[in-house]
């Protein structure tokens, strides 16, 4: 029986986690300007202020309330409600994957101070580095780069047509 469902868990396992891949493209650069924002400068200073277990307390509370996001949106897609589904999928994956990325970077050093963390977390490098070495991967990439460079001209030539101040 586990030779039969082997290849279907190891398939849904890597739509899994390439959905997490994808989203992650979106949910650094808002991870980032969030970081950025002087209105959360005393929750950045109380987090950092956290130990090692209670940081590692707090890092697993966005996986463990956003990561069933996925199921839940495939079951609304499933039944019939596409549009709900994606939408829970979309925010909810960026949602959970800015929160991990902010409580990672703020608290880096001591959650890698965690063995089994480090250990788990050296697995993971391992498997990205991996993803983002495939020839697939870097075609993707330069598709996303030249969509947003085009999105950015059109908006730039738009601005610039229509005499809307241009921003940078």
């Amino acid at each position: 029986m586990s030779r039969i469902l082997k290849p279907f868990i190891v398939v849904l396992a890597a739509v899994w986690f390439l959905a997490d891949a994808i989203f992650s493209t979106i949910a650094h650069p808002l991870a980032r300007w969030l970081g950025e924002h002087w209105v959360l400068f005393r929750l950045r200073t109380w987090i950092r202020s956290l130990r090692p277990y209670p940081a590692l307390a707090l890092f697993a509370v966005p996986l463990i309330i956003l990561e069933p996001v996925k199921p839940v949106a495939a079951y609304l897609a499933a039944t019939g409600h596409m549009r709900s589904g994606l939408i829970v999928l979309v925010v909810g994956e960026i949602l959970k994957l800015v929160l991990v990325e902010r409580l990672f970077s703020l608290n880096r050093d001591k959650l890698l101070s965690i063995p089994v963390f480090a250990w788990a977390y050296g697995k993971y490098r391992l498997v990205m580095d991996r993803l983002e070495s495939m020839d697939a991967w870097q075609m993707v990439r330069r598709w996303s780069r030249i969509a947003r460079l085009a999105i950015r001209s059109a908006l730039a030539q738009f601005r610039a047509s229509s005499g809307l101040p241009t921003t940078q």
